[in-house]
């Protein structure tokens, strides 16, 4: 783990905080996303839900900084301003490049001894499906290319070309940072994994999608949604009532572990 010291309050937005939610949701970005691309999870979830929204250094009131290229160092930081967070029982949330860091993330909190409730993993096949990619070695135009053909940033965006050029460095560092990440077949977490996809997503097929029960010792379950790389864009009320279920089922369950996180 880095020596760095993490300000919990960059890394960790709470939007609506609430002092009697009962379990945590950690929401974690995609590439070249921020923490607001989860604020319907906010108002949807609290106050019962502790919805922590993860803000990457390298956009909006954290763009002066360097964003970071490496998902293990992304994780590192993560799991520090997560050890000191009040203790509940904690749910992962993670879309794409966010369901990597959610996964390395757990592997740190499960090896300190901290349990974890769940991951629902989105738009992602397995860690160890490597896909060979190297986006974040083309010029700006391929990169911006990318973003265009999967759709992941809202149009308003796309069409500013002066807001889309200054997204760039972090759209790089989070590329490279997926695009780098290596992960052995045989790595697992113990906690249960929901697997979400979008049938038409042209970067993950349902194969890869479902690979996820490779890597958790618990049980896996799979989903498919109509729409693409960013179904959720289109489908948030049914992802956000798989949550309720989510957290309805476990609300009264003796045997959930309290985490610190």
């Amino acid at each position: 783990m880095s020596d760095l010291p993490v300000d919990d309050e960059l890394w960790c937005r709470r939007y609506r905080p609430s002092r009697t939610a009962t379990a945590r949701l950690v929401c974690l970005p995609h590439a070249g996303g921020s923490a607001t691309f989860y604020l319907p999870f906010v108002s949807a979830l609290s106050p019962d839900v502790d919805v922590v929204a993860i803000q990457y250094p390298g956009r909006q009131d954290r763009r002066a900084e360097q964003p970071l290229t490496d998902v293990d160092a992304l994780a590192d930081r993560i799991h520090e301003a997560l050890l000191r967070q009040p203790p509940l029982p904690v749910t992962f949330f993670g879309h794409s490049l966010g369901a990597l860091i959610g996964f390395e993330t757990i592997r740190r909190l499960e090896a300190g001894g901290s349990p974890v409730a769940h991951l629902f993993a989105s738009s992602r096949g397995a860690p160890s499906m490597h896909r060979g990619e190297s986006v974040h070695l083309r010029d700006d135009e391929g990169i911006l290319s990318v973003v265009h053909y999967l759709n992941g940033t809202a149009a308003n965006v796309l069409g500013n070309q002066e807001m889309m050029r200054a997204a760039l460095p972090s759209l790089r560092a989070d590329y490279q940072a997926a695009d780098t990440y290596r992960c052995a077949p045989e790595v697992t977490i113990g906690c249960p994994v929901t697997v979400l996809t979008g049938d038409a997503d042209p970067q993950t097929t349902v194969s890869e999608a479902r690979a996820w029960e490779r890597q958790t010792t618990s049980a896996c379950t799979f989903h498919a949604f109509s729409g693409g790389h960013f179904y959720i864009s289109e489908q948030t009320d049914s992802v956000i009532a798989l949550l309720k279920d989510h957290f309805a089922e476990t609300a009264d369950d003796n045997r959930l572990p309290t985490a610190r996180p």
